[in-house]
């Protein structure tokens, strides 16, 4: 009997030791629908009856990216051997590189440039794919390569109908969904106006994008259904359960979510709830300035 505690203790620590540290990490997590505050701990079950939990994030905020690492160490400690990461970071046609990595094959080094790495990776990313590596977690290089994205800014969704098959497997199938609706408007209001656009290219620009991600998360989905996905990507593409989320319903529609947007320079203790009560199911409040 003694044993068998000390057993359930060793398996219960490392979520319960996130639990705790969580309030003491500079960045406080809410619960929308309750508007009250959570602990990681509440995350973790409420993946038990979803499939994937989108994070997003705000590309400069280091407590930001520390809750990240939190919420991953959590689930790796908790879903063992069941979970993936998929991440904006990476595009699409670097997954052979990313594996080589994963799998200790090539130095960081190379991985980094060959993986176009962005710029913050080592302060913000590298701890996330470090512990993904050493727990053999899968990466998901989730994002459309930006030459594509750069040939339907520049043009429209049919420039992409002169990509040979090789390219286009690095790209969801086409047509894109680009319906116009509440993100669209979210998206014009966001780049200044339907003036500022210039037209609705940029707009399919960032629809590809979004489904590129939503592409490859539910390609990996379908082959390991009882796996857990913890997506990693810019709040505005997962915010109000639009852009990506949305998109999802059109590779995956059974997968279940659960939506996580950071936000820094709010009040902690008092956050302003008509702001806020929409952006994802939870939200995480960063003490960053």
């Amino acid at each position: 009997m003694i044993n068998l505690r000390l057993a359930l203790l060793l398996l219960l620590f490392p979520v319960y030791l996130f639990a705790q540290n969580s309030t003491k990490a500079g960045y406080v997590i809410y619960n929308t629908a309750t508007k009250g505050k959570v602990q990681l701990a509440d995350v973790l079950q409420a993946m038990d009856t979803a499939d994937i939990v989108f994070f997003g994030e705000l590309h400069d905020d280091s407590l930001g990216h520390a809750a990240e690492l939190d919420l991953l160490k959590a689930l790796a400690a908790k879903y063992p051997g069941k979970l993936a990461l998929s991440m904006e970071m990476f595009e699409t046609d670097v997954q052979p590189v990313l594996n080589e990595y994963l799998n200790d094959f090539i130095r960081e080094k190379n991985m980094i440039t060959d993986t176009r790495a962005w710029p913050r990776y080592k302060t913000d990313y590298r701890p996330m794919v470090e512990l993904a590596k050493s727990n053999g977690i899968p990466v998901i290089a989730a994002n459309a390569p930006a030459r594509y994205t750069n040939m339907v800014t520049t043009g429209t969704f049919e420039r992409l109908k002169v990509l040979n098959k090789a390219a286009l497997n690095h790209l969801p199938p086409l047509p894109i969904d680009t319906a116009t609706g509440p993100y669209y408007e979210k998206f014009v209001a966001e780049m200044g106006g339907h003036s500022a656009m210039g037209g609705m290219h940029i707009y399919q620009s960032q629809s590809l994008w979004d489904a590129t991600m939503a592409w490859s998360i539910a390609r990996f989905y379908k082959k390991h259904k009882d796996y857990k996905i913890m997506q990693v990507n810019g709040g505005f593409h997962s915010e109000e359960k639009m852009g990506i989320v949305a998109q999802l319903k059109n590779y995956a529609p059974k997968a279940k979510v659960v939506t996580i947007n950071a936000y820094s320079g709010k009040n902690l203790d008092n956050p302003d709830w008509k702001e806020l009560e929409k952006k994802g199911d939870y939200v995480i409040l960063t003490a960053s300035k």
